[in-house]
């Protein structure tokens, strides 16, 4: 029972590395990225759908996205929807295709992306508290049943900490490097 609770932390907890990944991907440093456009919903049909859903996307360019829709008339609600996010970027359409520039980070612009990035990171280092929280009201719980000894609770309790540890650096790693990556000036 205390490895199903350990092992059950720890996937719970590498999904929320996971989770962190793609919301670090959405977050716009000064190369265009297909993730960038990944998280904005459109209306279709009156459902919020994904954008890579409706069209296809591309980087043609280092500074350059399209989005080509599969149904010409999505051309307004996606240049629209694209528009109205909070990414700063002005999409320009010839018809058939739409094209986003992405310009330069302004310094500022480069401090409200680490703001938003410690945010981010920070949601993701409680849910990981969380989860070991969880996990060990669940050993405490065992340990209160008789299902297990002091001892086994102890280890299990010190083993949990040690995975949270490791889960914890993983997640202020890659927060650090997404954080060099939007502060460089190309």
């Amino acid at each position: 029972m205390v490895k199903e609770t350990v092992a059950a932390a720890k996937n719970r907890m590498s999904k929320a590395l996971e989770d962190l990944r793609r919301d670090l991907a959405s977050v716009r440093t000064g190369r265009a990225s297909t993730a960038l456009l990944e998280q904005i919903k459109v209306e279709y049909y009156g459902t919020p759908t994904p954008l890579a859903q409706v069209a296809t996307l591309g980087v043609p360019e280092a500074t350059l996205l399209t989005v080509q829709p599969w149904d010409p008339a999505m051309l307004g609600p996606i240049e629209k929807a694209i528009r109205s996010s909070d990414l700063g970027l002005n999409p320009m359409s010839d018809g058939k295709l739409l094209r986003v520039p992405v310009p330069p980070l302004t310094e500022e612009r480069r401090k409200e992306l680490v703001k938003h990035l410690h945010k981010v990171l920070e949601n993701h280092r409680t849910a990981v508290r969380n989860i070991r929280r969880d996990a060990n009201e669940d050993l405490k719980r065992l340990l209160k049943d008789k299902k297990i000894s002091e001892d086994d609770e102890k280890r299990a309790l010190a083993e949990i900490q040690k995975v949270t540890d490791d889960f914890s650096s993983k997640l202020d790693s890659l927060g650090k490097s997404k954080e060099q990556e939007i502060l460089e000036i190309r």
